[in-house]
């Protein structure tokens, strides 16, 4: 039979499942109903969990497209990592980039109460791993940093999708590279300012040679934030071309406060 797949914003249990120790009609039934709904909705895998059942059962299709059924399954050795685009039933049309173990050994039992293992790599282990993370009330979230997940719950209340979309920030890294080019601009402007005042020439031709050093600075930062700005704004796919149009207007805006400090300074103080 199929069964409705518990989705967010519905809480998943936190608890572990409960082992299968009696193999019968109850537990062939449930096996049923979760390849039942497997095969309704198209899907790769599903945990007992995921159909409000909290028996440690996971039916998931194998590399040949079969279904595979794990009873009472335990991840007992592992080997190199791999981070993929996971995407699971739980977060309808999300999904995130999760680091996982590459190759897996797991050992479980079959629907008559036999002891079996199996050796998975690639999407297959993937695929095992994130069934295995129901059976202990978890979904791919757990796997993630404390920033990855705030990150991943705000796009979820954004209700964006996140393989293809991104929520925008509101600061970025390269708001310290332009902290920086703005106090500079800063200490230039006052240079100059300070030069009304000064009658000496030797002082006013150092205050001179200060601009040109801090304008060359300037420039040469101005560029470094164009680049990485452009970097970071590709990873907030949602809102990249806002803020690569943001990006070019922040350049432009240095270049001619740039511009104006060093046109009075000529007039000023170089002449």
């Amino acid at each position: 039979m199929v069964k409705d797949i518990i989705k967010y914003p519905t809480p998943l249990s936190v608890e572990y499942a409960t082992d299968v120790r009696v193999f019968n009609d109850e537990l062939f039934s449930l096996i049923d109903d979760l390849k039942d709904t497997i095969t309704q909705n198209n899907l790769e895998g599903l945990s007992a969990f995921q159909i409000g059942n909290y028996y440690n059962v996971i039916v998931v299709k194998n590399n040949d497209g079969e279904l595979l059924e794990l009873i009472n399954p335990r991840l007992i050795a592992h080997s190199g990592t791999a981070i993929t685009e996971e995407s699971t039933a739980y977060y309808p049309a999300h999904s995130a980039q999760i680091k996982r173990y590459e190759t897996i050994s797991v050992v479980y039992q079959d629907r008559n109460g036999k002891d079996c293992s199996l050796k998975a790599s690639g999407p297959f282990a993937i695929l095992i791993q994130r069934k295995i993370d129901y059976t202990f009330g978890a979904t791919f979230i757990h796997k993630m940093s404390k920033e990855e997940r705030e990150a991943f719950e705000k796009r979820l209340e954004y209700g964006t999708d996140v393989g293809n979309a991104d929520y925008c920030p509101t600061s970025f890294k390269r708001d310290k590279l332009l902290l920086v080019i703005n106090i500079l601009l800063g200490i230039m402007a006052l240079g100059v300012v300070s030069s009304f005042f000064i009658d000496n020439a030797q002082l006013l031709a150092d205050i001179w040679n200060s601009l040109l050093y801090g304008s060359a600075a300037v420039v040469v930062l101005d560029v470094i934030y164009f680049f990485y700005a452009q970097y970071e704004a590709k990873l907030q796919s949602s809102c990249s071309s806002c803020q690569i149009g943001n990006i070019v207007v922040t350049t432009l805006v240095v270049m001619a406060k740039l511009a104006f400090i060093m046109l009075l300074a000529y007039f000023f103080i170089y002449k």
